[in-house]
């Protein structure tokens, strides 16, 4: 092995072991300076070693062994007479010791474990009698085990000014003789929320940099992610200690999309959510349930994780439950009334309510002392007053945020969006004056709309004169028309359903969250709307694509119609193949035998059955309510849509087990009770049980796992195979359509002609 192959083995040990070796030292001597030091030299002897003799099999209790020598040496040196040191010291001295054993089995014979002595560590070093700069600096150094020169780049400062800090917080630790020891009692409480403030201050400084030309600085993050497990091992009780590993998760889960190819900026609602990592979504999860199953009250990382998880879930913007979020900010400015807190309040509000309800609780921060120099203040602002068309002050908001952050890429994207304010305000202003001119033209000359064109041309002179109105301008020139304005104005013309306006919103959302709302919408070409359609739903299926694509084509024909936007805005983007053949249906054998399976849960059992049994939608039979059901005529309602579900005795003989003692609430429950984050609406939650209604994905899940071997793919079947493998069944033994029609609530005979034949007018005899 070569000296710097040696250096590298020893640095990965250092950090996967100093805690515990650092630890186990300070328990024998009582100082954490000294034990330091003590294995530094078991370091130094490692790297003097490890190059002749190789590696170790067990690196960790070799390093081990050599610091707890040198600290029996220091021990017989300073001849101490306390008894227990003694003893200690002669049993060290005298124990064998062949430097191979593991490092459990020295720490564990001394007194405790060695995660005990982690623990007591992480007290020790996020000490309330030091500094916040000097407990990060020292939790860094012996919890994390980096280097003096890393903690110093990581934080943008010289290395001597951290060695200074760590140097002062040992002396600090010494002079106020900070016992090594886990506190009991509400010192516990207060000394545990010290520990957790010190970890996600590094997270939070990797995670946005607070000076400095980089966005994040991931090795700091995945330290914290590191030191919150390590600490959620050690207290598996404590709901804020896996809230905060939750909340760290999930925010690190969104980093490959936070920064854009040039390393700028990429807000939220403007990220790739397929890059968002999935695994850490997940772990993220699972650590919030575990606080949620730790029990005692919602604390403020509990809080900040359930709203971190609101977003996860979204599979896109518009699917954020913005009011759902609101509400778990008011919740945590009950726990942690802070201006910061009250500021990311008001961005929900805005989301949730529109932009006036959040500046409005953002006005009253201004004179906050402890938001004086928080760039973040006079960013949201701005961004609410150009949603609200008030540019130039949005401008001057922009450019003093601008100038109060120490980060280059935030700085770079605070004064782009400052430069658009200018250029939006320009461009309103010149549209009043042309509008002006064009209107006293028209007083003038006494000209009226013509026939054909003319008239077109005078609705939409009126449909700008509205926009501009609207957002504080008078004028007709198209210039003046942005994307956003123009998407509002589509959406609210007479005669479009709800579902209509629901389906194209989703669309042109996005385009507006792509291509900023403020745009111009003579600017916005094609290409530009090729790239958002790619980047949005380029790998979707070709139904979602062509829903997308209709939806712009009706707004770009609009939209040319009046004069504001090219017509061939869709042009590049071509219809998409959409599948169309027949469901095939399950085999009938491969059906009973799913059926008698002894290990198939009842509640299962039950959902399957009833789906099978009554051929209706899984939609129609998750939303049954228990007091819906009519057991003896073996029906339910499903009163959103008027229909009565009928099944049989199969189904029949299960319902009343499932059902028990419950007189309200869903028929099919959940696996547990929600999250903290996941509340779902009253209807939907059990009054007995607490638990919650069963998901179509949930549902869906369960029978494709169920059903793996049946299926000759091996992806298992999907619950709407099982419905119309039923309407086939029937089919099969000669029902006709008005009789499917009335099991299934078809609306329409017609789309069961892949079950039965269902008759032309020119096939019917009179």
């Amino acid at each position: 092995m070569t000296s710097l192959d040696a250096h590298r083995v020893v640095d990965a040990v250092w950090k996967m072991e100093s805690a515990r070796i650092v630890a186990g030292l300070v328990r024998m001597i009582g100082d954490v300076g000294l034990a330091e030091e003590l294995a530094q030299d078991a370091v130094l002897a490692a790297l003097e070693r490890w190059p002749e003799a190789g590696v170790p099999d067990n690196p960790g209790a070799w390093l081990m062994a050599v610091a707890k020598r040198r600290a029996v040496d220091h021990l017989r040196r300073e001849e101490r007479r306390d008894r227990g040191q003694e003893q200690l010291a002669h049993d060290l001295a005298t124990r064998p010791d062949d430097g191979e054993r593991d490092v459990d089995d020295v720490v564990n014979a001394l007194d405790g474990e060695v995660g005990d002595d982690v623990l007591r560590l992480m007290f020790v070093s996020c000490h309330p009698v030091l500094s916040t700069e000097a407990r990060v600096a020292l939790t860094l150094r012996l919890i994390g085990g980096l280097r003096t020169d890393e903690i110093a780049r990581a934080f943008l400062v010289s290395e001597s000014a951290v060695a200074q800090r760590i140097v002062r917080a040992k002396r600090a630790l010494a002079d106020a003789h900070v016992p090594f020891e886990v506190p009991s009692g509400p010192e516990r409480a207060a000394r545990l929320s010290s520990v957790l403030e010190v970890i996600y201050l590094v997270f939070n400084e990797g995670y946005s940099a607070t000076a400095g030309d980089d966005l994040m600085r991931p090795s700091l993050c995945l330290e914290a992610l590191r030191l919150g497990c390590v600490l959620a091992e050690l207290t598996p009780d404590e709901a804020e200690v896996h809230g905060l590993v939750a909340l760290m998760e999930l925010q690190q889960s969104r980093s490959a999309a936070r920064t854009g190819p040039s390393g700028e900026p990429v807000v939220l609602h403007e990220q790739n959510r397929g890059r968002w990592d999935p695994l850490l979504i997940r772990r993220g999860f699972a650590a919030l349930l575990r606080a949620r199953q730790a029990g005692g009250p919602l604390g403020k990382y509990v809080l900040q994780a359930a709203i971190a998880a609101c977003h996860a879930r979204a599979a896109s913007p518009e699917e954020t439950d913005w009011p759902q979020i609101a509400a778990l900010y008011e919740a945590l400015v009950r726990v942690l009334p802070t201006p910061v807190v009250q500021l990311n309040r008001a961005v929900a509000l805005a989301m949730a309510y529109g932009p006036r309800a959040g500046l409005t609780l953002v006005d009253t921060l201004n004179g906050e002392p402890a938001l004086k120099g928080y760039h973040l203040l006079p960013a949201v602002r701005g961004d609410l007053l150009a949603r609200l068309g008030r540019h130039d002050e949005a401008r001057t908001e922009f450019e003093r945020a601008a100038s109060l952050t120490r980060n280059s890429a935030e700085r770079a994207v605070l004064l782009r969006r400052a430069t658009t304010c200018t250029r939006t305000a320009e461009e309103a202003q010149k549209a009043e004056e042309a509008g002006t001119a064009e209107e006293a033209r028209r007083t003038k000359d006494g000209q009226e709309a013509r026939e054909g064109r003319e008239t077109q041309k005078a609705q939409t002179a009126r449909d700008t004169r509205e926009a501009l109105n609207e957002a504080g301008a008078a004028g007709t020139a198209s210039a003046a028309v942005t994307l956003g304005r123009a998407m509002t104005l589509f959406l609210t013309r007479p005669g479009l359903s709800a579902d209509t306006v629901r389906s194209y919103k989703q669309t042109l959302t996005r385009l507006c969250r792509h291509l900023g709302e403020d745009v111009p919408l003579r600017d916005v070409t094609s290409h530009r709307v090729a790239e958002v359609f790619a980047a949005a739903w380029g790998t979707a299926a070709g139904a979602t694509w062509n829903r997308h694509r209709g939806a712009l084509r009706s707004f770009a024909a609009w939209a040319a119609g009046h004069g504001w936007a090219a017509a061939d805005l869709a042009a590049p983007l071509d219809r998409r193949p959409e599948p169309r053949g027949r469901t095939r249906p399950i085999d009938r054998a491969r059906l009973e035998s799913l059926w008698e399976r002894p290990d198939l849960p009842l509640r299962e059992r039950a959902l399957w059955l009833l789906l099978y049994e009554s051929a209706a939608p899984a939609e129609w039979a998750l939303s049954l309510n228990v007091e819906d059901l009519d057991l003896p005529g073996m029906r339910g309602e499903v009163k959103a849509r008027g229909h009565w579900l009928r099944w049989q005795s199969g189904t029949a003989a299960l319902l009343p087990l499932l059902v028990g003692d419950r007189r309200r609430g869903p028929l099919f429950l959940a696996d547990r009770r929600p999250g903290p984050g996941r509340m779902p609406a009253a209807a939907d939650l059990c009054p007995h049980t607490g638990r919650g209604r069963l998901s179509y994905e949930r549902a869906e899940y369960l029978f494709k796992r169920a059903t793996a071997e049946l299926d000759s793919e091996g992806g298992g079947y999907t619950l709407h195979r099982l419905r119309h493998s039923r309407l086939a069944h029937l089919g099969e033994d000669g029902w006709s359509a008005p009789m499917l029609m009335s099991l299934s609530g078809h609306a329409s005979a017609r789309t069961l002609h892949g079950f039965v034949r269902v008759p032309r007018p020119a096939d019917t005899v009179a």
